[in-house]
């Protein structure tokens, strides 16, 4: 282990959503780090801007399914937190794709912390690895995933260390650069300014703001560090102050300036539509990827209430939110309004004269 005040953090994805969220939070809480070392697919070198005279932020570009490239990047690293995974449930992804990256990407992260020594390993996992909805290829996979990190956990090294592993399952993310808002947004300018509502006021979804996830992992590598028989082989919820709302009522509050409305959809009728766009990605699934964001995987997951608590990494490692309610929708906000409101009056006005 390098000494206390030279660590090197390896973040798997760290050029994805939440990777640079935990970046950003690193640099900003983390005093022990030297180094933060960024593995991803697809890079962003100007990542490497964020370097401060204390901590080199470098950018390593990789495949996390190629053992040789994961074991060259986890070279010389202190700390791994692995949060490269494919999300995806519209069906745009082969699931052999996604089976490969999700569960044989961790098979490669595991092997090269044991063989090269590294002995602690935080993963992102799902609060969706235990229910209600555990049908889908991405959760199937990532439950896979969080039992190989959970059953590394006390492995044998070399030179008499042991790996020290856990898993976060956070509730869904939200935040600056999160897709799932965006492309939210880009559907509802296509569709006039109109999204549909379901007659489903009372269903409440968990979610949580991606810094802190992001502090969340930051204190579970310490925990791992400080009492490793305690937070080694251990699963945590993660969640915040975020209110537990739906998902369209939950993304309409940034949307206000675009004047998006809510229109009111017969729930027979979503699951009809649900099941005829199923379909019609089948039918079209050899010449066409038809993914619309309806499907009828995303209605079950909008429509099932699910929410935690995330009392367990209080006591074990003193997780307490970095950023309040307030500040994580004011961050969010401000990104939110970063996008084309001409788009949506165009489109809106365009429905109109339709």
């Amino acid at each position: 282990m390098a000494n206390e005040r030279n660590r090197v953090y390896l973040v798997t994805g760290g050029c994805g959503f939440l990777g640079r969220h935990l970046l950003r939070v690193l640099l900003e809480k983390e005093d022990t780090a030297s180094e933060i070392r960024l593995f991803d697919r697809l890079v962003d070198s100007r990542l490497t801007d964020h370097s401060t005279d204390k901590v080199k932020v470098s950018v390593v570009q990789g495949d996390i399914t190629d053992y040789s490239s994961v074991r060259e990047a986890a070279r010389g690293a202190d700390v791994v937190i692995h949060s490269a995974s494919i999300v995806d449930v519209w069906y745009k992804v082969p699931e052999a794709v996604v089976y490969s990256v999700n569960v044989t990407g961790t098979e490669n992260v595991i092997r090269a912390c044991v063989e090269i020594g590294i002995q602690y390993l935080v993963y992102t996992s799902s609060m969706e690895v235990v229910g209600p909805n555990v049908k889908g290829d991405h959760f199937i996979s990532k439950a896979e995933a969080e039992k190989l990190i959970l059953n590394a956990n006390n492995t044998k090294m070399s030179g008499g260390k042991t790996l020290h592993t856990c898993a976060l399952r956070p509730t869904g993310i939200y935040g600056e650069q999160q897709q799932l808002i965006k492309d939210f947004y880009i559907t509802t300018v296509r569709s006039g300014g109109r999204t549909y509502n379901m007659p489903l006021e009372d269903t409440e979804l968990g979610k949580v703001y991606a810094g802190n996830v992001a502090w969340m992992h930051l204190l579970a590598a310490r925990g791992l560090m400080e009492r490793p028989q305690t937070v080694g082989g251990e699963a945590y919820f993660c969640y915040d102050d975020s209110p537990n709302q739906s998902y369209k009522a939950f993304n309409m509050q940034f949307m206000s300036m675009f004047n998006f409305r809510l229109v009111n959809m017969p729930l027979v009728v979503l699951k009809l539509m649900a099941v005829f766009n199923d379909l019609v990605r089948w039918l079209l699934w050899p010449v066409y990827k038809y993914t619309p964001l309806l499907n009828r995987y995303t209605l079950a997951l909008v429509s099932t209430s699910f929410s935690v608590s995330s009392d367990k990494a209080g006591r074990h490692f003193r997780y307490t939110p970095l950023y309040d309610w307030e500040e994580c929708r004011a961050r969010t906000q401000a990104w939110v309004n970063t996008f084309p409101a001409a788009d949506a009056a165009a489109a809106q006005h365009s429905k109109k004269d339709s």
